[in-house]
């Protein structure tokens, strides 16, 4: 199985892919969407839920998400027209890193997806290419609460602490207008929906030729959160506005 479509089945009960509950969504969305009639961007979307949520709830909002993904983009499709809100969504498959838009967006939005442009301050740097003056950025990003082991770096990262983070971001030009710091039950409830479906699905699929290797790969990201890095990881949610344009 590849690992998109592990992804995908590991998300199913889970379709934020971030250790953050419904609330705390709709909170980081409410700080960020601050009028309602915004112009909205995310920078790897995925299946687009936050995008999807942003314009359930407010009918004004049109909304723009990228992702390399287009099974995710596809999902994004179908989940769109059934709220009806296909007509405000418009989706690129390509890298966010590539995008290029000729249009600035209100609020730009990126979590987990630090990766696909090689940390949080890149990341920022391409939030801040396509951001109106005056507007909002919502990024996520890991950081280390204690610290880590040298395998749970090896596994996770080399991120900082919560404190140097945010100097950074904010050494950087931005900043905070609101910041959440998932809680122990959001980082174990991530943890157990993603690992725990992969198993469920594996063991649901015992004749499919990719059900063995599945539930193993299930074991091992257990394993690897359990004993590697659920003590000393963390994950921080910013709002954050250029301290001058």
């Amino acid at each position: 199985m590849n690992r998109e479509e592990s992804s995908r089945i590991a998300h199913t009960h889970h379709p934020i892919k971030s250790p953050l509950d419904d609330e705390s969504v709709r909170q980081l969305l409410d700080r960020g969407i601050t009028r309602g009639d915004e112009r909205v961007l995310d920078l790897g979307c995925g299946g687009g839920e936050w995008l999807l949520r942003a314009l359930s709830a407010r009918p004004d909002v049109r909304a723009e998400g990228v992702d390399i993904s287009e099974a995710a983009l596809a999902q994004a499709r179908t989940r769109a027209a059934g709220l009806g809100v296909e007509d405000r969504l418009v989706l690129h498959n390509r890298p966010a890193a590539d995008f290029v838009s000729p249009h600035k967006f209100d609020v730009v939005l990126s979590f987990g997806a630090a990766h696909a442009f090689g940390g949080l301050l890149p990341t920022l740097a391409a939030a801040r290419e396509h951001l109106a003056p005056g507007g909002r950025v919502l990024v996520g990003d890991g950081f280390w609460d204690r610290e880590p082991s040298p395998e749970a770096v090896e596994m996770l990262g080399d991120f900082a602490d919560l404190a140097t983070t945010v100097d950074r971001v904010t050494a950087d030009g931005w900043t905070p207008v609101h910041g959440h710091v998932s809680s122990r039950q959001e980082l174990d409830d991530y943890e157990w929906a993603c690992w725990g479906t992969l198993a469920d699905w594996a063991l649901d699929h015992p004749a499919d030729p990719d059900g063995a290797e599945t539930l193993a790969l299930s074991v091992t990201r257990r394993t690897e959160w359990l004993r590697g890095y659920r003590d000393t990881w963390g994950f921080v949610s910013l709002v954050l506005r250029r301290t001058s344009d």
